[in-house]
């Protein structure tokens, strides 16, 4: 065959992924629960981890006001769907074999309880998180990616210890807001989206933007995406369809080199 003789493919002949419908609760919930193993999993391979800290809660499709969980003290390497916990609205754990972190009941629970529209929520202690929350400070649109939180993200300007009590956990979720993400000070990050996949890639590349600024910050003074391109660039690529596509490989190759996270 010759160039010349090549035809444009048809678009409704060329495959492109959208979040799946599901006919039955039941099916709702395991594909919950397999994408909450999924990020977990993603978290450890990333470093996310340190000691016990983080967590990643989806609410349930059923009961709405109770949230799927890692087990507390658990590594998010070895993490699998039948590891996970389900919480009630008391702190309770009504499905599972392990402790719930307190933080994450605290935290969570509240951001559940304020943002009918999360279905997920992500927080960890990573180490770029960690350090850009010292500074008590927004991420700035210094890059393309980082203009997803651009005018959608917010700071909890406090820090009063490990978060046990649920107020702490409500001035949090006033915190975030509308938002997507908050930078929680001299703690980390938090991230929330209309699925697992949506809330986790927030976290990643909140993370990662986080790391370009401080190294661009570290290495002299800055050019900034301008407020009506960082508004345009936001509108682009901050909506949690594009968080859900975007973590579809990272989703893909934890399953093929990890498959015993689905037991």
């Amino acid at each position: 065959m010759s160039l010349s003789d090549l035809q444009p493919v048809p678009a409704d002949r060329l495959t492109f992924r959208l979040p799946e419908k599901f006919e039955t609760v039941e099916q709702e919930r395991r594909h919950r629960l397999e994408r909450l193993a999924a990020a977990l999993r993603l978290f450890g391979r990333f470093g996310f981890e340190e000691g016990v800290a983080g967590h990643i809660t989806v609410r349930d499709p059923e009961h709405t006001d109770h949230f799927w969980v890692n087990p507390f003290g658990m590594s998010f390497k070895r993490i699998r769907v039948s590891d996970l916990i389900l919480v009630n609205h008391d702190g309770q754990v009504v499905e599972g074999r392990y402790h719930v972190n307190q933080a994450a009941f605290a935290i969570h629970s509240m951001v559940h309880q304020a943002r009918p529209d999360v279905v997920a929520a992500a927080h960890s202690h990573s180490v770029h998180g960690k350090a850009l929350s010292s500074l008590g400070t927004l991420l700035e649109p210094l890059t393309q990616d980082a203009c997803a939180f651009y005018e959608d993200h917010g700071l909890f300007d406090d820090y009063t210890g490990v978060v046990v009590e649920t107020e702490e956990g409500r001035r949090i979720a006033q915190a975030l807001g509308s938002h997507k993400a908050v930078i929680l000070r001299n703690h980390g990050l938090l991230t929330v989206g209309d699925s697992v996949d949506a809330a986790a890639w927030w976290f990643i590349t909140m993370e990662r933007s986080c790391q370009a600024q401080l190294l661009a910050k570290a290495a002299g003074p800055t050019v900034p995406i301008s407020h009506e391109n960082a508004k345009l660039t936001h509108g682009q690529i901050g909506n949690d369809l594009v968080g859900w596509i975007n973590f579809q490989p990272l989703h893909d190759q934890i399953v093929a080199t990890e498959p015993n996270l689905f037991d």
